[in-house]
């Protein structure tokens, strides 16, 4: 399977724009409450289109329905199959079923699983803040994720306008491509500088049943080494299914 590596500036708008107008979607970051950033908006203020109204109502209502449902429905949804995963959980990872938008992923044990606006589902570390995993899916007319670019053109641009902050400076570090039962997923690596720390995460896209999925995985730099394999192992554990 081909690799593609970049550290390169972000991509122009003009390969960008493609990326926003299919998938619209708040900040993937699980390190705070309330996701602030959209890719929708750092496309608005370079003048590309202007949909921020829409963007935080659908993100505020998807956060009601979450917190309304989990006490019920939401639970069973996320509660992990026995016979499904008997052949693929590992030792020290717990799974994670959900039905209704169709995938399924590891997490390691110990973590727990928290409530964030914007978000699908997010399972952290109750002492290691920056060590997380999440899950986002929005709608998408388009059928693949090639559809909207190279690996490294579409990690580029998600990591710089929805996955890190304005102000973190940001590195590609590896983009590529793999097929796994027949569906196209982009993985990536990158790091992301804040004043006071470093992030160095990982992440998972696809597109299938309506939905751009995103997952993303990583911890505090100076654990990378340390956590590097267990954060891999999440990332290959994330499968889309088709529908029913």
């Amino acid at each position: 399977m081909a690799t593609h590596s970049t550290s390169a500036p972000a991509a122009p708008a003009s390969s960008a724009f493609p990326l926003a107008a299919a998938v619209r979607f708040p900040c993937a970051s699980a390190t705070s409450n309330t996701c602030a950033f959209s890719l929708a908006e750092h496309l608005t203020r370079e003048g590309m289109f202007f949909d921020l109204y829409s963007i935080k109502r659908e993100a505020e209502e998807r956060s009601r329905r979450r917190m309304l449902l989990a006490a019920g429905a939401a639970m069973f949804l996320s509660w992990p199959n026995p016979a499904a995963y008997a052949a693929e959980a590992k030792k020290g990872f717990l799974p994670v079923t959900d039905k209704k938008d169709g995938y399924s992923f590891l997490y390691p044990f110990g973590w727990q699983e928290v409530v964030v606006q914007g978000q699908d589902k997010v399972y952290k570390d109750v002492i290691e803040p920056l060590e997380s995993v999440s899950v986002n899916t929005i709608p998408t007319s388009k059928q693949d994720i090639r559809e909207l670019g190279p690996p490294d053109q579409v990690a580029e641009a998600l990591i710089r306008k929805v996955l890190a902050a304005p102000t973190q400076k940001t590195k590609l570090m590896e983009a590529k491509e793999n097929d796994v039962d027949g569906r196209t997923y982009y993985t990536f690596e990158f790091t992301a500088q804040a004043p006071n720390f470093t992030r160095h995460a990982l992440g998972a896209i696809a597109i299938a049943n309506g939905k751009f999925y995103t997952l993303t995985t990583g911890a505090n730099e100076r654990r990378w080494e340390k956590i590097k394999d267990r954060l891999h192992t999440v990332v290959d554990s994330f499968k889309i299914e088709a529908r029913v």
